[in-house]
């Protein structure tokens, strides 16, 4: 990976979750491109341990539900390059199930992931952050388009958009800029089910683009809101999805039931 030391980001440091692969990998990959030190922050201990070499990383083994070990993620991370300059919080997984049939056991698991993963992470990083500081969350489509059998995600997702504008208009007073990013069907390893099946052609057929999403597009668009050039943008989330939010989302309760 060639480095651009003197680049758009050089001097910062920034903390990406779910970092050791998917898109928060991707976003590792971007930030460090463009002259920051990373922080990775997973679960998975192995794919950190393959990642930080390659990115010059320090590597925290975390899981973004204990806000004990989120504290403690944030402060390793300070101590080994200094206060935090971006965040980026891409942890998160799905799930299926339609309400009436989901365990709430399932619903806690998603809500704790994907939203309350979010909201301690970003109570620790702003905590460590300078000013003039920027996070982003990884929001998705579906906190805005629902989707059948997704009641869990789509609501966790949901709360992050307005977890990130409470941010912003907390945060903004410290110079700390906050924004989420909506990606719409990406390929990664935890999307397989849908990128690899039949289904992929519903989704390509409501993306006006053409296309299933890659890691790229999205790290793409984190690197523009956590640089100057988004110095004045704040509380927004911004619909990475190739146009799919124009159209409908697959049925696929439907599809699971013809299986």
């Amino acid at each position: 990976m060639t480095t651009d030391r003197g680049g758009r980001l050089a001097g910062r440091h920034a903390l990406i979750t779910g970092g050791a692969s998917g898109i928060g990998l991707q976003v590792a990959r971007e930030l460090r491109t463009h002259g920051a030190t990373v922080a990775l922050v997973d679960i998975n201990a192995d794919a950190l341990a393959a990642c930080a070499a390659e990115l010059d990383a320090s590597t925290h083994v975390t899981d973004v539900t204990d806000e004990d070990a989120v504290e403690a993620a944030v402060t390793a991370a300070v101590a080994a390059r200094g206060a935090l300059d971006i965040a980026v919080n891409a942890a998160g997984a799905g799930g299926f199930g339609l309400i009436c049939d989901l365990p709430l056991a399932e619903w806690r698991r998603v809500q704790d992931l994907c939203l309350t993963g979010v909201f301690l992470s970003v109570k620790h990083e702003a905590r460590n952050m300078t000013a003039g500081g920027a996070i982003v969350n990884i929001a998705s489509l579906n906190a805005r388009q629902p989707a059948e059998g997704f009641a869990a995600y789509c609501a966790a997702k949901a709360g992050v958009e307005m977890l990130t504008k409470v941010a912003a208009m907390e945060l903004g007073p410290r110079a700390i800029r906050v924004n989420a990013i909506a990606p719409g069907l990406v390929d990664t390893p935890l999307t397989t089910v849908l990128t690899q099946s039949a289904l992929k052609d519903e989704f390509l057929d409501n993306t006006p683009l053409g296309r299933i999403g890659v890691p790229r597009d999205i790290a793409a668009a984190v690197l523009f809101l956590c640089s100057d050039e988004s110095s004045w943008v704040t509380g927004d989330m911004l619909l990475v999805d190739g146009g799919a939010h124009t159209r409908r989302y697959p049925q696929l309760a439907r599809a699971a039931s013809a299986s």
